[in-house]
């Protein structure tokens, strides 16, 4: 019964964001959600005590006032996942890597918590090893020196862990513009020893995740049993390397398992551009074996 009373209570506060519950005015000591449980405690004993009188009309002349919440900025997205991690320990609204789940399957990129690990072990980390990494900019700091000259430090974020990154100089000047708070990057880089003898993570090079299909790919290669042939598939790749012209190849491996026979077929001079559509379709091809070719 409690636990209906509270939710009748609640159902008043659909039009609210997350920041609303948590958002305090200046000279104010209660926040969105305190007024709400305190509003939700009132209506319950209310309702008790209605229950129990015979005059049930009553509970007009007696309802209580539905609290109304100060507006303010919604959360920007990394601290809306951030507060969600913290409490619940998952990401419920959906992290923004898991739209790069194919690309950082297939393109050679490593998670940040390998990358870290490498970093503390000292027998390797003097190696000329190069990573590919790709993740959320969770925490983007842009300062000024008292020389004058500017420089930054950034936090990037997947699913293992965080990378910490501070640039100076020329660094900071190169790749700054694309290093903003909630932006999803992909980088090349290489561990690089500073005179204390301890290791930093130099960039190579940097882009927006959701360009690293378009730009890096290479050759798309497709094993696939023959009985996956159908009249809807070749028409759906077919009308994708139509709608989506460009430099990448596409290699198909097909087997005749019965037979134990493999032909290969190969797109006859005209590139595509790997996109989401296609993506998609090759998510649920579970019989399939996908490789992708990347520069």
């Amino acid at each position: 019964m409690e636990s209906l009373v509270y939710a009748g209570a609640f159902d008043c506060f659909t039009e609210l964001h997350r920041a609303q519950y948590f958002h305090t005015e200046p000279n104010d000591n209660m926040n969105g959600l305190e007024r709400i449980i305190k509003y939700g405690q009132v209506y319950q004993t209310q309702s008790q005590n209605t229950s129990n009188t015979l005059f049930g009309d009553l509970s007009e002349s007696m309802e209580i006032q539905t609290p109304k919440l100060p507006d303010c900025e919604p959360w920007p997205l990394v601290i809306h996942l951030d507060n969600e991690k913290e409490v619940t320990g998952i990401f419920i609204s959906g992290h923004p890597l898991d739209d790069y789940r194919f690309e950082m399957e297939h393109y050679g990129i490593s998670k940040i918590g390998f990358v870290n690990g490498f970093k503390d072990d000292k027998e390797k980390v003097n190696s000329n090893a190069t990573f590919k990494i790709m993740g959320l900019v969770s925490d983007a700091q842009h300062r000024v020196a008292k020389s004058g000259n500017k420089f930054g430090s950034f936090v990037i974020e997947d699913y293992s862990g965080k990378l910490e990154l501070v640039l100076f100089s020329e660094d900071y000047l190169k790749h700054s513009a694309i290093l903003q708070l909630g932006a999803t990057v992909y980088i090349t880089g290489f561990f690089k020893q500073r005179f204390n003898g301890d290791f930093d993570f130099k960039i190579s090079s940097i882009c927006l995740a959701e360009s690293v299909k378009k730009n890096f790919t290479k050759r798309l290669s497709l094993q696939l049993p023959a009985t996956d042939i159908t009249e809807d598939m070749i028409a759906f790749v077919q009308q994708n390397l139509k709608n989506n012209k460009g430099p990448s190849t596409l290699n198909f491996m097909i087997r005749d398992e019965d037979e134990d026979i493999a032909v290969e077929l190969l797109t006859n001079g005209k590139g595509f551009e790997m996109n989401n559509e296609l993506i998609q379709f090759l998510s649920d091809k579970e019989n399939w074996k996908v490789k992708v070719e990347y520069n």
